[in-house]
């Protein structure tokens, strides 16, 4: 079975770091963008960074500076790199992969917790 499965959010302090991981399990082959989200309550999902194939990345100017995507594509895997950390960033994580071989399908993560608090 094909899923995206998260890892590395929790507790931190403002100022703090942490790292997501978000690996694709299966017979993947290809995977085209690959792109983490985020979402608080009551909220829309908003995009946090995005890393394509060719490792072109692109991220929203709320995280700029502070957070790093970057993908190891022999182990089909998407990470991000939050430094300086503040409470604002406290809201779920999801990765979303667009994969392209062996079929078109688009997956999603299931999420991590983010907590950014004294």
């Amino acid at each position: 079975q094909v899923q995206l499965v998260e890892s590395g959010g929790g507790l931190v302090q403002p100022g703090g770091s942490l790292r997501l991981s978000c690996a694709a399990s299966g017979n993947i082959f290809s995977i085209d963008t690959m792109t983490w989200y985020r979402q608080a309550p009551g909220k829309e999902r908003e995009l946090v960074a995005t890393i394509t194939s060719r490792g072109r990345t692109n991220y929203v100017d709320s995280v700029k500076g502070r957070f790093t995507i970057s993908r190891d594509n022999a182990k089909n895997t998407v990470y991000l790199q939050m430094d300086s950390l503040k409470p604002e960033d406290t809201v779920v994580y999801y990765c979303r992969m667009l994969i392209t071989s062996p079929w078109n399908r688009e997956l999603w993560g299931q999420g991590t917790l983010v907590t950014v608090s004294l």
